[in-house]
């Protein structure tokens, strides 16, 4: 886990940039958004390479079917969120 969060180096810019504005309400949306990202990808480590099961709700997400769309929102929000936290 630690050499995962090592390799999340958006997750301390949001850390780093939350404290640069003054923790403005953006910039803590912004850190929410990354800090859920990062506990969903860690779950998701543990279940799968730890416990070599997947849990009943995490499975129905994987096999659900994804929108085009929906890859490319974060380079909608997150820009949207740093400017307007600035």
């Amino acid at each position: 886990i630690l050499l995962f969060l090592i390799m999340q180096p958006t997750f301390y810019f949001a850390i780093g940039f939350a404290i640069l504005c003054d923790y403005d309400i953006f910039a803590i949306i912004f850190l929410f958004l990354k800090t859920a990202d990062v506990a969903t990808k860690i779950l998701l480590i543990e279940q799968i390479f730890t416990k070599k099961s997947l849990s009943q709700e995490m499975s129905l997400i994987l096999l659900s079917p994804i929108d085009s769309f929906l890859p490319y929102m974060g380079l909608i929000i997150y820009p949207i969120l740093i400017a307007l936290a600035i």
